[in-house]
């Protein structure tokens, strides 16, 4: 049974809209991307990664998965999820792409809970995870990684400063056989996982980190 949409959420936080906290719906047959993060704040750096994976895999939907928190950050600093969610829509223009924060609903704190639960609600759907190449060096830490790369197949998109040290990663070596070519990135979704690629493309040098900081002067 799922808790209220707030049970996420800091006591302090306004209630998030409830057109934000269900799934987005996809039919059968269709392809989707799902881009996870705290969007802490969402950036321009966010919307390129986005639209890159929307065209070099041929998506036809991408949700754009703003989380209530992230277990390995600090929440001390993070924004609440209605503005981080708004902003977002801001910056996410594209129709393709659907802003959502259903994991609130659900009391889903860790990624594999989430693939899990959105491999069971769509059925027929063809999924792949979408990550930023600077989330490598700690993906080994997440919850469950192995179940993670286990569920979907994955896209990793070039980020500033990654583009060769992601080879070093702890899971770009256990799943190296996994690997394919990034030519062949339109396939991917259609995949049987574990199997990833990495995706070459324009590159931003923003950050949320360093923009929080800007902000504070």
């Amino acid at each position: 049974m799922s808790l209220e949409p707030e049970a996420m959420l800091a006591s302090s936080e306004p209630a998030v809209p409830s057109r934000y906290l269900k799934m987005p719906h996809a039919e059968k047959g269709l392809t989707v991307g799902l881009f996870g993060g705290s969007f802490n704040p969402p950036h321009a750096g966010h919307a390129l990664v986005a639209e890159i994976a929307l065209r070099r895999l041929a998506l036809d939907q991408l949700w754009w998965m703003v989380t209530p928190g992230n277990p390995l950050k600090s929440t001390r600093e993070l924004a609440p999820l209605t503005e981080r969610l708004q902003l977002s829509e801001k910056i996410a223009r594209n129709p393709k792409i659907k802003v959502t924060a259903f994991e609130a609903a659900h009391h889903v704190r860790y990624t594999a809970d989430t693939l899990a639960l959105v491999k069971a609600r769509n059925p027929g759907v063809e999924f792949v995870w979408i990550m930023g190449a600077d989330s490598l060096r700690d993906f080994h830490r997440w919850q469950r990684w192995r179940e993670i790369v286990l569920t979907f197949p994955i896209a990793v998109i070039d980020r500033p400063g990654a583009t060769l040290s992601f080879l070093s990663s702890v899971v770009a070596k256990t799943f190296d056989y996994a690997r394919i070519d990034e030519g062949d990135a339109p396939l991917l979704a259609r995949m049987q996982a574990p199997a990833w690629t990495f995706i070459h493309g324009p590159r931003s040098s923003l950050s949320s980190s360093a923009i929080r900081k800007m902000a504070k002067g």
